[in-house]
């Protein structure tokens, strides 16, 4: 089990050096969106299912409490945690709208709809960014090294270089603490 433990972190790392040099110009992108919303008074709007759900309940929770710096907080929202809206939508209409409706009462031009999808093709995730451009918000993406139809209707696509989902995880984790950190450099000049 050693050498099991020993070939996964090894491939982990592996996939971390190949984002390091490919995939950090599209985080800085993306972060540099979401602060520019911030400080015009738009909102964050995050939201994926399963661990992408956890991915965007933790982004909007530390930007709204704070990551490293103490500053006041940033309005940012999961779309994955009001039960009753969750199930009221997938009852009445369908699980494929749960995050597309919710981006049509909430989100606003200026906002930015942030969404994750390990696959890229996630229906609810696909059909709440296409509502959401359709609304005229910015749209940011995070997905696997494929991610299809989602890069068409994302103005930022960040995609973890792998194909297996536990890689993929664990870069979406990982930049889920770049934004909080630039996101807090650009708006208040230091992060920590």
């Amino acid at each position: 089990m050693l050498d099991k433990a020993r070939a996964i972190v090894q491939d982990s790392l592996e996939t971390h050096q190949v984002f390091a040099r490919e995939g950090l110009e599209r985080v800085v992108q993306a972060a540099e969106l979401i602060a520019s919303a911030l400080a015009a008074g738009g909102k964050l709007l995050a939201f994926g299912n399963g661990g992408s759900a956890a991915d965007a309940q933790h982004l909007a929770g530390e930007l709204v409490n704070r990551f490293l710096l103490e500053r006041p907080p940033l309005p940012a929202l999961a779309l994955t945690t009001d039960t009753s809206v969750l199930t009221a939508i997938g009852n009445d209409y369908s699980f494929d709208e749960i995050f597309s409706k919710q981006i049509k009462g909430l989100g606003q031009k200026g906002d930015v709809a942030l969404g994750i999808s390990t696959s890229g093709r996630s229906p609810n995730v696909l059909i709440a960014l296409a509502a959401a451009r359709e609304l005229g918000l910015t749209t940011v993406g995070l997905t696997g090294r494929d991610p299809g139809e989602m890069a068409s209707l994302c103005d930022v696509i960040i995609c973890a270089p792998s194909r297996h989902t536990p890689r993929i995880q664990e870069i979406h984790a990982l930049v889920v603490h770049l934004l909080c950190e630039l996101i807090d450099l650009k708006l208040f000049g230091r992060s920590q």
